[in-house]
């Protein structure tokens, strides 16, 4: 990351908390996080489960609002926002990967990916996306003739066709074994570079952090260690 971007925030949290009641039982996912994101970076979020990160992923792309404490995105407060506010700004901004791919059994490759160019503001070709993620011989093929690393770059594609400033991965490689996951990873990797997306990455294996400008350790709700990667390796060199 250059000093000038990282002058800029995409994203700053502070004081962030999540409670959720179970019955008579509080739950803290989030116990005052504070943390800054930046223009083009690739971060990490690395912790066990329950440690928070989705959570915090999750408010941070929208999905979910704090409990207390601020979440600003390019200095919008997301915290207060309304409902149709938090849908647009998801819209407009946020592309999200889950580990499961939620493709549309059946849309082809390409009929998945231009759903969501329908709807954006300024996207790419859906052509455009896939090649992106190496599935340009792939169009017209519907998910179950795909495998399972080929259906979670349609979903990537899908997740960056509408142009979006960040991308949001949770557990991207989860339900795949690790010649495949790193595909995958690459794709992910190509991305934040070749568009210049700010990129946040769920994880709980370790290993995936050496392809990160940065890694953030989330434990039990707080943030426990951040850093910083100044060198950080190819996807093809991780040793999973």
């Amino acid at each position: 990351m250059s000093v000038s971007k990282k002058n800029e925030v995409v994203f700053q949290t502070v004081n962030l908390t999540k409670t959720y009641k179970m019955g008579d039982i509080e739950v803290h996912a989030l116990r005052g996080i504070n943390s800054e994101l930046y223009p083009g970076e690739l971060v990490v979020l690395l912790g066990a489960s329950g440690s928070g990160k989705s959570t915090y992923l999750n408010i941070l792309g929208g999905l979910d609002q704090p409990t207390s404490g601020d979440v600003f995105y390019r200095n919008k407060d997301l915290a207060n926002a309304t409902e149709t506010e938090l849908t647009n700004y998801r819209r407009f901004n946020i592309g999200f990967v889950f580990q499961f791919y939620n493709l549309i059994p059946s849309l082809t490759a390409l009929e998945n990916v231009s759903i969501v160019t329908e709807i954006a503001a300024d996207p790419m070709p859906p052509e455009e996306a896939l090649k992106l993620v190496g599935l340009d011989n792939r169009l017209h093929h519907f998910p179950t003739e795909l495998s399972g690393g080929e259906q979670q770059r349609v979903a990537i594609a899908r997740a960056i066709a509408k142009n979006p400033s960040v991308l949001l991965c949770d557990e991207p490689t989860g339900a795949l074994d690790s010649e495949t996951g790193i595909i995958v990873l690459e794709a992910i990797e190509r991305i934040n570079k070749e568009l210049g997306t700010t990129t946040a990455v769920i994880t709980h294996n370790a290993a995936i952090a050496d392809m990160a400008d940065r890694v953030i350790h989330l434990s039990d709700g707080s943030i426990s260690n951040i850093e910083i990667n100044n060198s950080p390796i190819s996807p093809q060199k991780i040793k999973w």
